[in-house]
C-alpha cells in the first residue's frame, strides 16, 4: 500500500477536485462515512453517546459528517468546536451548517473544564482536532483537551490521524491523543506508519474515500508498505549450490556470535551453502555451533583480526560465490578496516555491509559509490549517522528524506534498521516494513537479518526482492518466536531458531492472526 506525504495527500485532493470533479463536500462525507462505519462496528451507534472534538480545519468537518450520522443512526452526538465557527471555510463550513439545522448539541468552547464533564459519561470519543496539516507545538486548551481525552478510559477514533501527532514525521508535538482506532483518509500518511505516531493510531484503517485508483496507486508517490512478495518454487533438482552460495567474510577476537549468526541464518532461511571466511583461532569454536558452515581459515592480526595479508585469497574466493557478506564482528582494528575497504572496491558480486564494514566504508563514500556490483547496506542509526554525517536525533527526525538521500547519493540499497525498519533504493523508493517487535532489539539479530537477504537472493528473488523480503522475513521470525516464548528476552538464537517456521508460513500462507497485523484493512 502506498504511504503519502501531507502535501502529496493535498495534490491528491486537488486532482480528484479539478481532473475527476469529485467535490470537496463529496470527498468529506466520504471520510466521515468511514469513520461512522467503524464506530458502528468497534462501538454501536444506537443509545451510545459520543464525544467530538472537532477543530475548525477540514478535520473538523470530517468530525461533523461523522456526528449527523451518529444522530442518523440513533446515537446521541455532542459536539465541541476549538475554535470560532467564523473561521470555518469551504467543505467544512457547509457540513457545519447543515449539522446547525439538525439537533445536535454543538459548544463552542475555550476552556477544557468544559470537556470535562462531557468526557466523563461519554461512550466514545472522536478525535477531529487537527489532523495531519498539524507543524507547530500543541498547546493551551488544545493541550489540555487531549490531557483529558487520554485520561479519560474512553475508546477513541482519530480521524486520519490523532491530534499532536506530525503527518510527515510520526514524532509528538508537545502532546498527542491516544487512540484506539485510527482512519486514514485517501492513503495511510508517513505519520501514521512511523513510531511513535504508529503506537498512537491504535488499529489503523484506511478509506479511499472514493479516489480513482490511479490517483492513490500514483507511482510518483515513493513510499510505500513492504507487502508480501512470494518465493519462487524450490526446485526439485535444487542442490545447495543451486539456492545461494554465499561468502561470509566476518568474526574477530572476542566476537565469535555475530560471525555464527550471520552464516548460520543463511542456512535456517533457505539458503543452500554458507561459506564463513573467519580468523584462524576462531573456526575450531564456530565449528562446534555451526557444523553445516564451511570454514575458510584466514591469516590474522596480532589483536585477533583479519589481517591485510587476505585481501587476494578473499577476492579469489568472492568470484566463486552469488554473494558476499562483509563486516559482522570483524572489529574496529586499522588493519582490518582497510582490509575491508579494499575488499568493498575490489569486489565484484553483489555486496551486502553491515557492522563494522559500516564503519569502514564511512568515510569513503567514493567506494560505495564507484563499485560495478550492487551495494546493501544495514545500518542501525549509530551506523546511519556516520554515513550521512548527520546526528541520530536529526536522522530519527527525518528517516525518510535522509534514507534516500543516502541511498541516492551511494547508489545503494539501504536498510536503516529500527521499530519499522526501512528500506531504501537507488531510485529514491522507500519500503517500510512491519513485521518484527520490540523484542527483537537485542545483540545479534542484525547478524540474522544479514544471512536472511542473502538467502532471499539465493532463492532467486531480485536484489531489490530480496532486501525486502529478507528484511520482512527476519521480522516474521521474530514474531513467530514472541508469540511462543514473549516479546521479553527473545535473543538472535531464538530469531535464527524460527527462521524455517517463517519460511514455512510464508510458502503455506500467513496465518489470519499473523497477516492481520501487516495489512492495514481498507474500508469502501
Amino acid at each position: 500500500m502506498k504511504v503519502s506525504s501531507v502535501n502529496e495527500m493535498k495534490a491528491m485532493d486537488r486532482r480528484a477536485i479539478e481532473e475527476f470533479g469529485i467535490s470537496e463536500e463529496l470527498l468529506m462525507e466520504n471520510a466521515g462515512r468511514a469513520a461512522y462505519e467503524i464506530l458502528s462496528r468497534e462501538w454501536g451507534i444506537s443509545g451510545r453517546r459520543y464525544v467530538l472534538c472537532c477543530g475548525v480545519g477540514n478535520n473538523g468537518g470530517d468530525g461533523f459528517v461523522v456526528a449527523r450520522h451518529i444522530l442518523s443512526g440513533g446515537g446521541i452526538p455532542r459536539v465541541f468546536l476549538f475554535g470560532n465557527p467564523d473561521r470555518l471555510r469551504g467543505a467544512a463550513k457547509t457540513h457545519f451548517a447543515i449539522l446547525s439545522r439538525l439537533s445536535v448539541e454543538v459548544k463552542t468552547i475555550s476552556d477544557a473544564q468544559t470537556l470535562r464533564q462531557a468526557v466523563i459519561h461519554a461512550d466514545g470519543i472522536v478525535d477531529a482536532l487537527f489532523g495531519t496539516g498539524l507543524d507547530r507545538e500543541v498547546d493551551g486548551v488544545y493541550r489540555k483537551a487531549i490531557d483529558l481525552i487520554n485520561a479519560s478510559g474512553r475508546p477513541v477514533l482519530s480521524l486520519d490521524i490523532p491530534s499532536g501527532i506530525h503527518g510527515d514525521t510520526g514524532e509528538i508535538l508537545g502532546a498527542s491523543v491516544r487512540a484506539d482506532h485510527t482512519v486514514a483518509f485517501g492513503l495511510p500518511k508517513i505519520g501514521n506508519m512511523l513510531y511513535p505516531g504508529f503506537e498512537l493510531c491504535g488499529r489503523l484503517h484506511v478509506s479511499h474515500i472514493s479516489f480513482p485508483p490511479s490517483l492513490y496507486d500514483d507511482k510518483a508517490i515513493p513510499v510505500e508498505t513492504n507487502g508480501f512478495i512470494p518465493l519462487p518454487h524450490r526446485e526439485p533438482t535444487a542442490h545447495k549450490g543451486s539456492v545461494g552460495d554465499v561468502l561470509f567474510i566476518a568474526g574477530a577476537a572476542g566476537y565469535f556470535g555475530a560471525p555464527y549468526f550471520a552464516a548460520m541464518s543463511l542456512l535456517k532461511a533457505g539458503g543452500g551453502y554458507a561459506r564463513l571466511a573467519a580468523p584462524s583461532s576462531m573456526i575450531p569454536y564456530l565449528a562446534t555451533r555451526g557444523s553445516e558452515i564451511v570454514f575458510v581459515p584466514l591469516a590474522e592480526t596480532t589483536e585477533g583480526s583479519l589481517s591485510l595479508k587476505n585481501r587476494d585469497p578473499l577476492l579469489s574466493a568472492a568470484r566463486r560465490v552469488d554473494m558476499v557478506v562483509i563486516g559482522p564482528g570483524l572489529s574496529l582494528a586499522e588493519e582490518t578496516q582497510g582490509l575491508i575497504r579494499e575488499l568493498a572496491a575490489g569486489i565484484e558480486k553483489p555486496l551486502l555491509v553491515d557492522g563494522d564494514g559500516i564503519t569502514a566504508l564511512a568515510d569513503r563514500p567514493e567506494i560505495v559509490r564507484g563499485r560495478r556490483a550492487p551495494t546493501i547496506l544495514t545500518p542501525h542509526p549509530g551506523e546511519m549517522s556516520r554515513l550521512t554525517n548527520q546526528s541520530v536525533s536529526e536522522i530519527e527526525k527525518e528517516r525518510i528524506p535522509v534514507l534516500r538521500k543516502a541511498c541516492s547519493d551511494l547508489k545503494a540499497w539501504i536498510v536503516l534498521k529500527g521499530a519499522h525498519s526501512l528500506i531504501g533504493t537507488p531510485g529514491g523508493r522507500v519500503f517500510i516494513n512491519l513485521s518484527g517487535n520490540p523484542g527483537m532489539a537485542t545483540a545479534g539479530a542484525g547478524d540474522v537479518l544479514t544471512g536472511t537477504i542473502a538467502a532471499m537472493y539465493g532463492l532467486g528473488l531480485s536484489l531489490e526482492e530480496a532486501v525486502r523480503k529478507g528484511v520482512f522475513r527476519h521480522g516474521l521470525a521474530g514474531a513467530l518466536a514472541a508469540a511462543d516464548k514473549g516479546e521479553d528476552g527473545i535473543t538472535a538464537q531464538d530469531i535464527l531458531n524460527y527462521l524455517p517456521y517463517a519460511l514455512k508460513e510464508d510458502r503455506e500462507g500467513l496465518d489470519e492472526e499473523i497477516s492481520g497485523r501487516y495489512e492495514i484493512p481498507v474500508i469502501s
